[in-house]
């Protein structure tokens, strides 16, 4: 490595971020990139460890010791080739995964693990500013065509890898722009839109077609699109959200935690939609995950008079514990920087009920303490339900074309990535369920070798890895 004793002599260092103050006014990004000084000498913690588990806990897979040492020799275009040889949008994987990666990282055994995914970021951002990723087009085509359904991590993953084979591929969009909850659902402050812009005018200029507006199934016929295709790829994603069935669900002013962040996200793009806004209310966020954070910190920019976050589960320790030992992903608290800007986070709270004012709108929160059993009540004008999502839709492509599931209700699939319907695959949320976006990009790209193989017989694309 570039400095054999780095590890010792450096401590973990996070990026440095925009005041708090300044950035709950606007909906730019977050964190600022490191000096370079500061970047270096994070590179430098990197061990040479002999056994790299932050592979094992990265999906992708990514070669992070490489493209650590690297950036420490200042061989900047060498580990953004490293990086893109596994990951098709480290920009994205940057900003928005939990890193796995750095959970299993070897010097978090005794210590802060190496800031993995910031490096990735620097890494990206250093290689679009040089000019060092640009449309690379493949130089044969293979006369087959591919049908992607949903536009997420997963589906653009798929497309950018069998574009890569030579293969035309379209991408099919229900909603009116592409990017799936990358542009609708992960909050603008998290990762600001022109970044998915600018990837998608690259995959475009590759040769990749976007549809946006095709319901397959509802306004698109999904048998047509087999006729149209030698292949199909669904990457619809885990789309339908866990409700709360309480007494007074039906109250106005509950929503689902999408339904929210999708209203906020349309506002930012410029479209003429009224926003749900926290503007001045109390509002309660029921779920402890990523999506109640991204819930939190959009709260924040509204103006929302106070905002609390319920958690049925327990509070985390600060630390691992003894049954959570390394190389697991550690279950520990854990603070976002939505959490920095504010809020209540309350644990070990289950709901019971809601109540109202005469004209119907959520009033209260009724609660009990999980352990106690003790009721609370907190005031409640807005209700966000982020406690994750149970599956992929049904009807639609699903049922149009005989979709088998499986007894959790997600796509069914074989070992190469094959639905029951010969020549219809399946990748990321929708076969997988719920996960994360570096396991949805790592599905996409080994749904997009399966689909190959099934039309070429055989393929030269990278072999899964997880």
């Amino acid at each position: 490595m570039g400095k054999a004793t780095g590890f010792l002599e450096i401590q973990r260092q996070k990026p440095p971020a925009r005041p708090i103050a300044e950035r709950i006014r606007d909906w730019r990004e977050v964190p600022l990139p490191y000096e370079a000084s500061a970047l270096r000498d994070q590179t430098a913690r990197c061990m040479d460890c002999g056994i790299p588990f932050c592979h094992n806990g990265c999906p992708l897979g990514n070669l992070i010791p490489e493209w650590n040492d690297l950036v420490y020799r200042d061989r900047w275009r060498a580990a953004s080739d490293r990086l893109h040889a596994t990951n098709n949008f480290p920009e994205f994987t940057g900003r928005l995964c939990p890193a796995p990666c750095e959970g299993s990282c070897v010097l978090g055994i005794n210590d802060a693990p190496v800031t993995i995914k910031s490096v990735e970021v620097a890494i990206i951002e250093r290689a679009f500013a040089e000019g060092w990723v640009s449309a690379q087009p493949p130089a044969v085509r293979t006369g087959k065509r591919v049908a992607v359904v949903g536009s997420g991590p997963s589906g653009l993953a798929a497309a950018d890898q069998l574009n890569r084979a030579g293969h035309d591929v379209t991408v099919f969009e229900r909603a009116d722009r592409i990017g799936g909850l990358l542009r609708y659902g992960i909050p603008a402050f998290k990762l600001e839109k022109q970044g998915l812009e600018r990837r998608l005018a690259l995959m475009r200029a590759e040769g990749v077609v976007f549809q946006t507006g095709c319901h397959i199934g509802v306004n698109r016929d999904a048998r047509q699109l087999m006729r149209d295709f030698d292949g199909v790829v669904l990457a619809g994603g885990s789309t339908v959200p866990r409700d709360l069935g309480v007494p007074g669900r039906e109250l106005a002013g509950i929503h689902f935690a999408m339904e929210y962040l999708t209203s906020q996200n349309r506002a930012c793009e410029g479209d003429a939609v009224e926003a749900i806004s926290a503007r001045g209310k109390h509002v309660i966020i029921i779920g402890g995950g990523d999506t109640g954070a991204d819930c939190l910190g959009t709260a924040h920019r509204q103006g929302a008079r106070s905002v609390r976050q319920l958690e049925l589960l327990q509070r985390p320790p600060d630390a691992r514990a003894p049954q959570n030992p390394w190389p697991m992903w550690p279950n520990i608290f854990r603070v976002s920087s939505a959490h920095e800007e504010g809020g209540d986070r309350h644990y070990a709270v289950a709901t019971e009920r809601f109540s109202g004012t005469t004209d119907g709108r959520v009033a209260r929160l009724h609660a009990k303490t999980v352990d106690t059993q003790e009721s609370i009540e907190f005031d409640a004008d807005l209700v966000l339900l982020a406690m994750g999502f149970v599956g992929p839709e049904r009807g639609g492509v699903v049922d149009g074309l005989g979709i088998e599931l499986t007894a959790r209700g997600t796509v069914a699939r074989n070992a190469d990535w094959m639905t029951n319907v010969p020549g219809v695959f399946t990748a990321g949320d929708m076969q997988r369920g719920q996960s994360l976006i570096v396991w949805a990009i790592a599905d996409g790209r080994s749904c997009a070798r399966g689909v190959d193989t099934y039309l070429m017989g055989s393929s030269s694309l990278p072999a899964p890895v997880a």
